[in-house]
């Protein structure tokens, strides 16, 4: 798949409407003019990208709450069990270190809120059909910020399949 590019498999169909960053990391320069912790998030990843996989599953801080990650690993899971989340306070950067998963993405005006914001984890739940996936390769990532709802750890043609990803959370 191209870099930068989604495709709206949600409704089968071979357009897509909803502009996401996704690219390489070794792109990512091409982004830190949107937000300067967003910036520093990315060189981040640049320099610790080969040792962050390695790390065992959790928070780890970079600059206190205003910059952190979260290590994950596990496996991807078929679209009907996915889960649409958005958050207020802070730009996600989802990394892929290791694997292929398809992230969904869609505009919060065509989900319907499932869970109602919770302050203190910085989510809301979704549920809907509207949006686009993107499937995201190792050495590549997405960005979604606050008015993007968002489907992460989709299996590829609905076959389960290990990931290891890093989140970067971006404080607004």
């Amino acid at each position: 798949m191209s870099t930068g590019l989604c495709y709206d498999r949600l409704n089968n169909n071979e357009g897509w409407d909803n502009p996401v960053i996704l690219d390489r990391l070794s792109n990512a320069a091409n982004y830190y003019g949107i937000h300067p912790q967003l910036a520093a998030g990315f060189r981040y990843l640049q320099e610790h990208a080969e040792s962050l996989p390695g790390l065992a599953p959790g928070k780890y801080e970079i600059d206190g709450n205003d910059l952190y990650f979260l290590v994950q690993h596990y496996n991807t899971k078929p679209l009907a069990e996915g889960k649409w989340e958005a958050h207020r306070r802070y730009f996600d950067i989802q990394y892929l270190a290791e694997g292929t998963e398809l992230m969904g993405f869609a505009h919060l005006d065509q989900v319907r809120i499932k869970k109602e914001y919770d302050e203190a984890g910085d989510y809301a739940l979704f549920e809907g059909d509207e949006g686009s996936l993107c499937e995201v390769t190792a050495g590549s990532f997405a960005v979604f910020a606050p008015q993007d709802a968002h489907i992460p750890g989709i299996a590829v043609d609905e076959e389960p399949a290990p990931v290891k990803k890093i989140v970067v959370k971006v404080l607004i």
